[in-house]
């Protein structure tokens, strides 16, 4: 059986490349979404809109991740979250017409499934548990072993949203770790 890199490989021969600049949206809330992505280069964002416009990041995506709102597009329902391009990006795009096709001429392609899914259901998992279990604190030294030199390449308002907390008070937690020497 082929590892799942291998199938990430060969996904990629059924796709087509698209670019992305800073801020292109690979799905928007409300659309309908009908495609799934491999990050070969950049980064994105999962993120919520209130309707008071404020946002909460769900998720970073980076190199080697597949990126898509997969439970709308497989209901065919409007996706509640947008992901956008935090950096000049390049994905694989694979239509989700292409998708199951793939999945429907070979069982090959559920195992890289499966695995898509799994890592979605960990990460789901842990970021459970750090809101439930943790406070700011220590999500933000748990977001910094999870995704390590991403801060350098996002908007510290963003890292605030994911953590749960306001732009104000991770930079109280960031002064207080550089001053033990924490980060």
């Amino acid at each position: 059986m082929a590892t799942i890199q291998k199938l990430i490989e060969e996904l990629e021969r059924y796709g087509k490349t698209k670019k992305f600049k800073l801020n292109d949206t690979f799905i928007r809330e409300g659309q309908i979404p009908n495609k799934i992505g491999i990050v070969k280069k950049g980064l994105f964002r999962y993120y919520y809109l209130t309707s008071e416009g404020k946002e909460f990041t769900k998720v970073f995506m980076k190199e080697g991740a597949i990126i898509s709102s997969y439970s709308s597009m497989i209901l065919g329902t409007k996706s509640i979250y947008t992901i956008e391009a935090l950096e000049a990006s390049n994905v694989i795009e694979i239509s989700y017409h292409q998708w199951v096709k793939l999945r429907e001429e070979d069982n090959k392609w559920d195992k890289l499934l499966i695995s898509f899914l799994e890592k979605g259901y960990r990460t789901k998992e842990k970021r459970e548990q750090t809101f439930l279990l943790m406070d700011a604190e220590h999500r933000y030294k748990e977001f910094l072993l999870e995704y390590p030199n991403l801060e350098q390449r996002v908007k510290q308002y963003m890292v605030a949203s994911y953590l749960g907390i306001t732009p104000i008070a991770l930079s109280r937690i960031r002064k207080k770790m550089k001053r033990i020497n924490l980060c």
